[in-house]
């Protein structure tokens, strides 16, 4: 969601869907428990920030149908091989594009968290508030300013799979800025490697403001320590809201 270079690039969105798929399942029950009301009338359910696909496909599964947005244009390329069968997979980049009308609107892995300013962020949440329909549900998680805070001096991180690797580094330049700077390395066909890197700078927010938010869109909002009974790392919240029918 970035306006200058894009997040998520070939190399790294592939390394993000072999190896970080974990967060999807374990957000994927309690999401899918939020949204049965959804399901019983066939809503549509707007997914924003899908990647590669991984949340997408349990709530499709699931029986939900779902649009699947992100604006990583490799993201989309693996949702469109991941889930074939969802009710539509399309670029959207917040917080300018039009959201679409949608019964459910649901969002995992903070990727409005990605956009340049909090008053971007706001606007996103606006416009997703606006796309609800009346009795739709909001399923969303932020980094909240305890993430930067509880990674202050966080050492660099490495993970290696059959035939790729990741390095992050991290930086708090400030108490509502997060900077990863991720390197991956990818196995070629000939046994070489290839190396990409990519600078990803969040922005944290205050949650406990996001309820007023949404309450001035005619949503009723919480903010929680999940979705369900999964466990989300420090500082990352989820946020539920629903517009009365």
């Amino acid at each position: 969601m970035s306006t200058h270079e894009p997040y998520y690039r070939t190399d790294l969105a592939l390394v993000h869907h072999l190896g970080f798929g974990f967060h999807a399942d374990l957000c994927a029950p309690g999401i899918i428990e939020l949204l049965a009301p959804v399901r019983e009338r066939d809503g549509l359910v707007v997914e924003v920030g899908c990647g590669s696909g991984l949340l997408t496909r349990h709530l499709v599964d699931a029986g939900y149908r779902v649009l699947a947005t992100d604006a990583s244009p490799a993201m989309l390329d693996l949702a469109r091989t991941t889930v074939p069968d969802a009710f539509g997979i399309e670029q959207l980049a917040l917080p300018d594009d039009p959201v679409p009308a949608a019964d459910a609107v649901v969002s995992i892995g903070h990727p409005l968290c990605y956009l340049p300013t909090a008053e971007a962020v706001e606007r996103a949440l606006t416009a997703l508030a606006r796309a609800l329909r009346p009795g739709g549900v909001l399923a969303v998680d932020l980094e909240d300013l305890e993430w930067a805070a509880a990674r202050i001096d966080q050492p660099a991180q490495g993970r290696v799979g059959d035939d790729w690797a990741i390095v992050s580094r991290y930086d708090v330049p400030s108490p509502d800025r997060f900077v990863r700077e991720i390197t991956t390395f990818l196995r070629n066909a000939d046994g070489s490697w290839c190396r990409d890197d990519e600078r990803h700078d969040n922005v944290m927010v205050d949650t406990k403001q996001v309820p007023a938010l949404l309450a001035s869109e005619g949503l009723e909002a919480e903010v929680r320590a999940s979705f369900g009974t999964e466990t989300l790392p420090v500082g990352l919240r989820a946020v539920v809201a629903r517009r009365g029918s």
